[in-house]
């Protein structure tokens, strides 16, 4: 049972979102080290590196009041994240605010991440604001694609990530776009 319930910033049917404790730091490291999860990134993140992800996520949270938020499954605890991130790259498309997730391999193919995408999309339009907001990954990661459709995102098109030259078979990447004038709804469930 999370210790969170009463802390978190919205949820959505299934999900709890919230900033990071010095708590996530296991559960998320075993997230990192998965080389499932991480199959589209260059590496999986140790320890160490994770603790320094949820250190930026709180710095973020404190100065903007987004990050990729810690996601609980309520009744349950931390199985990832979901939330929303600056990217500011050089490309035509940014600076920008980007959504992304990542969650544990036991919570795949439940619908999470589109629930919890929806969610935040929703709390992030309606509550903080924001006008547009861009998702990005390699193209060959389809499942995070499939989620970008099914979000009503538009593609904008596909680039050589700057941050990805190093490990050409995930330098190109798709971008998408959801604008709040664009006529597409957003729904939290």
């Amino acid at each position: 049972m999370s210790q969170f319930t009463e802390n978190y910033l919205f949820q959505s049917e299934r999900l709890g979102f919230r900033n990071w404790s010095e708590h996530d730091l296991e559960p998320m490291t075993a997230i990192n080290l998965d080389p499932r999860v991480m199959e589209y990134f260059p590496s999986t993140q140790d320890k160490e590196q994770t603790a320094g992800f949820i250190q930026r996520m709180q710095k973020s949270f404190l100065e903007k009041s987004y990050c990729y938020y810690a996601v609980d499954e309520l009744g349950g605890g931390l199985i990832g994240f979901v939330g929303f991130m600056d990217k500011d790259f050089k490309s035509d498309f940014t600076p920008a605010v980007d959504i992304g997730w990542r969650l544990a391999t036991a919570h795949w193919n439940k619908g999470y991440a589109l629930e919890g995408a929806r969610a935040c999309m929703d709390y992030g339009f309606k509550t903080l604001g924001f006008k547009n907001v861009i998702s990005i990954a390699p193209k060959i990661n389809e499942r995070s694609e499939k989620i970008m459709k099914r979000l009503g995102m538009n593609k904008r098109g596909e680039f050589k990530h700057p941050d990805l030259s190093a490990h050409p078979r995930l330098e190109t990447c798709v971008v998408y776009e959801l604008r709040s004038d664009n006529g597409t709804r957003i729904h939290s469930r």
